[in-house]
């Protein structure tokens, strides 16, 4: 790996390492985490890509129910996609999903059911970046692998005033090696690293004050000694959301609402959604798509206005609960791949995203 200059006082890093350990086995009771509490590679791995994006705390329930359905790598591998879609429904991010399914094929057909180990061969399985690979590396195997995230990406700049922008490739690199020489063996591994996802996540806080009084490397930090910790970590400014207007259409036939899968790339890629239409559409133009399709409503009602958030666009949502004549439906579910599904189909069954969810309240 080719070196990377990092500015600041970087003979620092090698002191952090023992009171940063010390300090996250000495409150390990106060952060009880499932998969740590049993960190099987398995285990590990479902835990870091669960994590991707998610809170600590928002993720657990979703844990004990995917270990319920896909106790281990063979059931996941075996997996019928709906169900994992539905199982994995309000994390978001589906194609992580669909990438564990794929990485748990790769693993029994490769590697006799066990992952592997390495850093190389984990890099090679779907779903599975950097970070990720060194955090399953260190955790479940203990080899010497930083994991470089948001926190420790946080924490080492505030340690030793680094300006740079944390979210170039190279300063994250650069950090790599920075960290590397210093990283024990063993349990200690993937000790350091969760001791640097802790650290982040209840003391050296990204947004409002972090908790320097209780942090064990406050002695050592540049910024606390200055009084600089919102200055760090800087980064560029985030690119501006696309927003984009879309009108959703809750086509309801007796208690049956119509579904439709998504196309099997691109965003929300396969999952199951309301019928929806680009544009805030008004009641001429519900009417106009009704007209369109050859649907007879018998009371047309509007919904309350939402939004929703992806990492790289914002929904702005409009929507119409339509209770229809069954006149014509049949023709309708063939030409536009509806199903009608029931609440308690779309509860137990079909995968709603998030984006979606914002109405499933208004379906009786």
């Amino acid at each position: 790996m080719q070196s990377v200059r990092i500015p600041g006082h970087a003979d620092t890093i090698g002191e952090i390492i023992s009171p940063l350990l010390t300090w996250y086995k000495g409150q390990a009771q106060t952060r009880q985490l499932p998969w740590r509490e049993e960190p099987t590679p398995y285990h590990t791995w479902l835990s870091e890509i669960m994590l991707q994006q998610t809170r600590a705390t928002a993720v657990i329930p979703y844990y004990h129910r995917f270990l319920a359905t896909f106790p281990d790598i063979a059931a996941l591998a075996a997996a019928d996609d709906e169900v994992l879609m539905k199982c994995w429904q309000g994390l978001g991010y589906y194609s992580r999903a669909r990438n564990l399914k794929k990485a748990a094929q790769v693993i029994m057909n490769e590697y006799q059911g066990e992952l592997p180990s390495t850093q190389k061969q984990l890099m090679a399985l779907p779903g599975i970046g950097r970070y990720t690979a060194n955090a399953i590396a260190s955790i479940a195997f203990g080899l010497p692998l930083p994991a470089v995230d948001g926190n420790v990406l946080r924490v080492i700049a505030r340690v030793i005033t680094c300006r740079d922008d944390i979210m170039a490739a190279r300063t994250r690199t650069a950090f790599e090696q920075l960290l590397l020489p210093h990283y024990p063996t063993g349990k200690d591994a993937g000790a350091l690293n969760q001791a640097f996802m802790d650290l982040g996540a209840t003391i050296c806080l990204p947004h409002g004050a972090p908790h320097c009084s209780r942090c064990p490397l406050a002695s050592l930090c540049l910024a606390n000694e200055t009084g600089t910790q919102q200055e760090f970590p800087q980064k560029a400014a985030a690119k501006a959301k696309k927003v984009e207007d879309r009108t959703i259409l809750l086509l309801q036939q007796g208690s049956c609402i119509a579904l439709h899968k998504r196309p099997n790339r691109g965003l929300l890629a396969g999952l199951w959604e309301f019928p929806n239409l680009t544009g805030q559409l008004d009641l001429s133009n519900v009417k106009d798509y009704l007209r369109k399709h050859q649907l007879t409503a018998v009371k047309i009602e509007k919904l309350p206005a939402a939004k929703h958030i992806f990492s790289h666009v914002t929904w702005q949502l409009t929507g119409w609960k339509i209770q229809l004549d069954t006149a014509g439906l049949t023709a309708a579910e063939a030409r536009d791949q509806f199903i009608w599904a029931t609440p308690e189909e779309i509860a137990g069954k079909y995968s709603i995203p998030a984006a979606f969810a914002h109405y499933i309240s208004y379906i009786k």
